[in-house]
This record gives C-alpha cells, sequence and structure tokens, in this order.
C-alpha cells in the first residue's frame, strides 16, 4: 500500500488555508478527478483521498487533532468521515441535481417544483401629448391576461367533475428516484412527470380553456398620471400582471409612455424650451412682446440692444418635478432675423442708417476657450 500523503499536499494547499480555501479546493479537485468524469485507473483512488482528506480539514476538531498529532490524532484508517460533509453544491455541480429538487439529507434542501411562482409581467404603450405628460392626467388602459376561467372556476375539470389525486405521486407533486454511488445511495426529488408538479390530473378537461383553469381576457383599467412625467417613462401597476402559478403572487402591468412632440416646445429635464425670433428693430429699439407659455400666453420685454442668441428664463413655467410642488423654467433663446425682399422705402432708411454708423468692420477676437481648446488639440 502506498503510504498515506499528508492532507494539505492532498489538497494543494498550505498549513495556513482557510475553510474557504480547504473548500475551494475540494470542490476542484472532486470535479476533476471524480470517476464518472474522470476515466482514468487511479480516479478513484485519488478521488477517496481527496473526500479523506476533506473530511478532516473541513472539520475544525479535527483539523486541529491532525495539525497536533498527525494521522494518528483523527484515526482515519483510510476511510473518509462524511458525517458533517455538506456535498449538495458538490453534487449540483457535478450531476445537476440541485435544479431538480436537490438530496435529501445532511446540509441539503428539497426544492418543490409546486412551490408558489410569481405569474410574469405584461406591458403596453400609451400616448401622451406634451400638456397631458406636463400637468398630469388620467387615462385607462386595456390589459389582455389570462385570469381563472369562467366555466370550470380555475379547476380545469369540466363542469360536473373534479381532478383526481395523482397516483403517481400521490399528489405531493414530486416523485424520490435512488442512485446508487460508491458513497451510498443519494436520494433525488424530482417533478412528478404524470402531473407536472401539480399533484391532481384532470381527467375530463374543461373544453372553454382546454384544462389550464385560465383563460384569456381583457379588461379596462384607470391609471393616473402624474405630472411631469417624460417621454420612455414606466408605470407599474403591481399585481395587475400575468397570474402566478400555485398560489403565487400576480405579476405587473408596466405602461410604457409615448409623448408626442410640441408644435413649439421642446423639453430639457424639468425645463420647457422656446425659440423666438424677432426683427432688427425690436432688438435695437426694444420691445413689450407677447409669447406662449405652456401655462397660456405671457408678457415678455425685449430690452434695447438684444444680441442674437440671448436666452431669457421665465421662473416656474417650466415643467413640475415628479411628485414634488416645484417646476423648472421656461427658457426663451432670441434669434434676430435679418430681412429679405426689402421694398424701396425699407431700403431707403436702411441705407440712411448704415451711413450713420460707418463702414468700419471690426474683426473679433478668439475667445480664451477657444485658444485653449486649440492648445489641447494639438
Amino acid at each position: 500500500m502506498a503510504e498515506k500523503r499528508d492532507y494539505y499536499e492532498v489538497l494543494g494547499l498550505p498549513h495556513s488555508a482557510s475553510q474557504d480555501d480547504i473548500k475551494k479546493a475540494f470542490r476542484e479537485l472532486a470535479r476533476q478527478f471524480h470517476p464518472d468524469v474522470n476515466k482514468s485507473h487511479d480516479a478513484e483512488e485519488k478521488f477517496k483521498e481527496i473526500n479523506e482528506a476533506y473530511g478532516v480539514l473541513s472539520d475544525t476538531d479535527k483539523r486541529a487533532a491532525y495539525d497536533r498529532f498527525g494521522f494518528s490524532g483523527v484515526n482515519t484508517q483510510g476511510m473518509p468521515d462524511y458525517s458533517n460533509m455538506d456535498l449538495s453544491d458538490l453534487f449540483e455541480s457535478l450531476f445537476g441535481f440541485g435544479g431538480m429538487g436537490g438530496f435529501t439529507g445532511t446540509g441539503s434542501a428539497r426544492r418543490r417544483q409546486n412551490a408558489p411562482r410569481r405569474g410574469a409581467d405584461i406591458s403596453t404603450q400609451l400616448k401622451l401629448t406634451f400638456e397631458e405628460a406636463v400637468f398630469g392626467t388620467e387615462k385607462e388602459v386595456e390589459i389582455t391576461r389570462k385570469e381563472r376561467c369562467s366555466v370550470c372556476e380555475g379547476s380545469g375539470a369540466a363542469p360536473g367533475t373534479q381532478p383526481v389525486t395523482c397516483q403517481t405521486c400521490k399528489g405531493q407533486g414530486e416523485i424520490r428516484q435512488v442512485h446508487q454511488t460508491f458513497l451510498g445511495s443519494m436520494v433525488q426529488v424530482v417533478t412528478c412527470p404524470t402531473c407536472g408538479g401539480r399533484g391532481k390530473i384532470v381527467e375530463d378537461p374543461c373544453r372553454n380553456c382546454r384544462g389550464t383553469g385560465l383563460e384569456q381576457k381583457t379588461s379596462t383599467k384607470k391609471v393616473t398620471i402624474p405630472a411631469g412625467v417624460d417621454d420612455g417613462n414606466q408605470i407599474r401597476m403591481v399585481g395587475e400582471g400575468q397570474p402566478g402559478a400555485n398560489g403565487g403572487p400576480n405579476g405587473n402591468f408596466y405602461i410604457e409612455l409615448d409623448v408626442a412632440p410640441h408644435r413649439f416646445f421642446r423639453r430639457n429635464g424639468n425645463d420647457i424650451l422656446l425659440d423666438l425670433d424677432i426683427n432688427m428693430a425690436q432688438a435695437a429699439l426694444g420691445d413689450e412682446i407677447t409669447i406662449p407659455s405652456i401655462d397660456g400666453d405671457v408678457k415678455l420685454r425685449i430690452p434695447p440692444g438684444t444680441q442674437p442668441g440671448r436666452v431669457f428664463r421665465l421662473k416656474d413655467k417650466g415643467v413640475p418635478i415628479l411628485n414634488r410642488t416645484e417646476r423648472g423654467n421656461q427658457l426663451v433663446t432670441v434669434n434676430v432675423q435679418i430681412p429679405t425682399g426689402l421694398n424701396k422705402q425699407q431700403e431707403e432708411l436702411l441705407t440712411a442708417l448704415g451711413k450713420t454708423m460707418g463702414t468700419e468692420i471690426k474683426i473679433q477676437e478668439r475667445s480664451f476657450f477657444d485658444k485653449l481648446k486649440d492648445a489641447f488639440s494639438g
């Protein structure tokens, strides 16, 4: 018989290894040398050696005894001790049992396939005008989803009949399968193939729902659109989605908002933008004009000497901040319109004005920021 190797050496770890290091090394080596995966002639012996090392080093008391007295301190006699080992993660990764119900025994949990499950979410799109998005509104939406069958009242069985208990699983919705391995008998819990986990069988299905217990229905619901929503925002109606399975909760219903563009206004966050054309005389001499706002027409004073591109701010004339009382502003950008198609009188007046203003052309110096931009761009 070959000489027993140090347990730390078997797992490829230093004596200072943490419990997480030990568990990680064991998983990797167990996957590598499991006889069902590795067909080498010595794979089974190595796998037993790995399990023996893990059985000692994963137990705090046994590890302390081994560190102090060596093999004599644990007295394994070549046999691994599995009494305190949690192998559920390992067997899930090796065999895929975990997703089908898991092993029974120490450290493992039965995951029933007929446990309550939440229903699926559904969604729709709702069109709004610009004003409806700004001020909020109330709309009606149609929800098409599956609901309890009106004929069989959700049982799935034809009127006058009832589902019967599944004889394969005796109404449990799952069955146990025993697998023999060199580690012993492993019990796997899986969904019953006869009833699909429901525990009951419909022998005479309802013709309206074809035995599902559900039928497609469309209902109308009122939804409140809060002030300040924007294009692409979603509104969630909790519990208005598809029904859950096995008594689970319904999913949710999501409404995606599609806000139509406005004829004049644009939106930037909670500010409303408006571009405004004024003529040369208004820009030079100043004026008081009437402009549109989301609240209706308002007065705007154009001071003398207004330059193209100047922005005027109308405080609190923007979009309400969602779920708050404050509002954004309306920002009015002025563009000075150069006239075309002047009549003779207008040409004479402008010519006279031009003579009084001189013909000198002033070359604008480049700004500091333009120079800085050039410096960075090379």
